[in-house]
């Protein structure tokens, strides 16, 4: 990872980007959305809403998805927080990163210009059902049922659709360009240079 260099009166120090881009309340969730990246997501959350509750939070999204329930957790944490938090799509928020995208205020969710995001249903990814009696994978298949209707239920209240109306659109993988995600309540602007400037 490549370091900023620092020149001071104790002499040149090398600090990360990371370290840089969170001293100046920009975060990133690059990747899967892991219990591994939901944890340093909500610490980082945390840590800059115990600094200043009063300043702003830009988070960054370039994720395919991953765990409902870490992403949840991410989700939980953005909507608890007095500090506003704006999201940008840079390539990709799909499946549980457009959750994330979702917690953020809906005047607060850009995108880049070729960015898209990207809707479904709650799926049961790799589960392996070999070995497993019929009443325990009816018992799976109630938990997906009401984590769906969950992740339903917030998409519809973070676009202004109705439940039906949103899905009738996850019955299978919905891609939205730039201005198809913000006509459809997803996103709010595509982000232009005044506003990139804004929030770097």
């Amino acid at each position: 990872m490549p370091n900023i260099i620092y020149e001071s009166v104790r002499g040149i120090t090398p600090i990360s980007i990371d370290d840089v881009m969170l001293r100046n309340r920009k975060i990133f969730l690059v990747g899967d959305v892991s219990e591994t990246s939901c944890n340093e997501l909500i610490k980082e959350l945390l840590y800059l809403e115990s600094e200043d509750n009063t300043q702003p939070i830009t988070l960054f999204i370039n994720s395919p998805g991953g765990s409902v329930r870490d992403g949840l957790g991410v989700y939980d944490t953005i909507r608890l927080l007095k500090s506003p938090v704006t999201a940008v799509v840079t390539g990709i928020a799909a499946s549980m990163g457009s959750i994330i995208l979702l917690a953020c205020d809906p005047k607060r969710r850009f995108m880049l210009p070729s960015a898209s995001v990207m809707i479904h249903d709650a799926s049961f990814g790799k589960m392996d059902v070999g070995g497993m009696k019929p009443h325990e994978i009816q018992h799976e298949v109630d938990m997906l049922n009401q984590t769906n209707e969950r992740l339903i239920s917030i998409i519809a209240e973070r676009t202004g659709k109705s439940k039906d109306q949103v899905s009738e659109v996850t019955k299978h993988d919905a891609y939205f360009n730039a201005d198809e995600a913000i006509e459809f309540g997803l996103a709010s602007a595509v982000i232009g240079p005044e506003q990139l400037s804004n929030l770097i």
